[in-house]
């Protein structure tokens, strides 16, 4: 009997349980998700409880991805590059070991075909996920990463921290405000919110016609998953864009937490099911 959970602020639209269970059926395994929303000064309380409660595992979202590395006793080499963690193996002594799963899921969700050897990206946004962007689009090869943000100065934390790890990569930082031409990108993540149920989810981040502008073989990444079809997703396959929606992300990276706490390779189909269905 396995007793995994999540905790974050908030938690309200998380399909995590929905998706962590079916990979739990799919293997024959019995077992618990537990949806903890855990506020930021509840975070200590939290640990200690999880600890105290026998849990085996446990995922990490906002706010808590950077905190809760304060926490760890040993991560692997995704977490330490990205700077934070997601996935949470409780060890038998009750130690943490921290992983980061959102690269994983990040990196397998683009399909096999796109060469983005030499290439250049763009990403929206320069938070947490954008980190993780960075170190898949890294090991896909990637030359340049432009970063678009609403604030050049609260992002030069994140800046110095990429450039540094990836000496080999160019980066540049522009306003999203005064988005520049994006045609000579190869593939366009948005890390953003912007477009998820509950936040601008009528909106996307870029212009109708900064679409119009990109080149007919680039890939638009959408990290949002709730809607499945964001107003990204939507405008871009419109103009016969290829597109990854966050979905795909997520699935992987809980396919990824489920290899790190059971060992074993749930059923990436029936978990993409049940995540489809809960969204509806």
């Amino acid at each position: 009997m396995y007793k995994l959970g999540i905790i974050g602020y908030p938690l309200g639209h998380s399909i995590s349980a929905v998706i962590q269970k079916a990979g739990l059926a799919s293997l024959g395994l019995e077992g618990t998700y537990d949806v903890m929303e855990t506020h930021p000064e509840d975070l200590i309380s939290r640990i200690k409880y999880i600890k105290a409660n026998g849990y085996n595992g446990f995922n990490v979202t906002i706010p808590h991805k950077v905190p809760m590395s304060l926490f760890l006793d040993d991560i692997d080499d995704y977490a330490n590059i990205a700077g934070c963690v997601n996935t949470i193996k409780v060890m038998e002594d009750k130690s943490f070991f921290g992983y980061n799963t959102d690269i994983y899921g990040f990196k397998t969700a683009i399909p096999q075909d796109i060469n983005l050897q030499g290439k250049n990206a763009s990403i929206l946004g320069t938070g947490g996920a954008a980190r993780a962007a960075v170190v898949g689009l890294a090991e896909k090869g990637v030359a340049e990463i432009d970063f678009y943000t609403r604030n050049i100065i609260n992002s030069r934390q994140t800046l110095e921290y990429v450039r540094a790890k990836f000496p080999s990569i160019k980066f540049n930082v522009y306003q999203i405000q005064n988005i520049r031409s994006l045609e000579g990108t190869s593939i366009v993540v948005n890390a953003t919110p912007i477009g998820m149920k509950g936040f601008m989810a009528d909106q996307m981040p870029l212009e109708r016609e900064d679409l119009d502008k990109l080149n007919s073989d680039t890939l638009i990444y959408d990290i949002v998953y709730n809607p499945v079809k964001t107003v990204l997703i939507r405008e871009a396959q419109n103009r016969g864009l290829r597109t990854v929606g966050g979905l795909d992300m997520l699935i992987y990276q809980a396919e990824r937490a489920q290899q790190i706490w059971l060992g074993k390779n749930p059923d990436v189909k029936a978990m993409k099911i049940a995540a489809l269905e809960a969204l509806q």
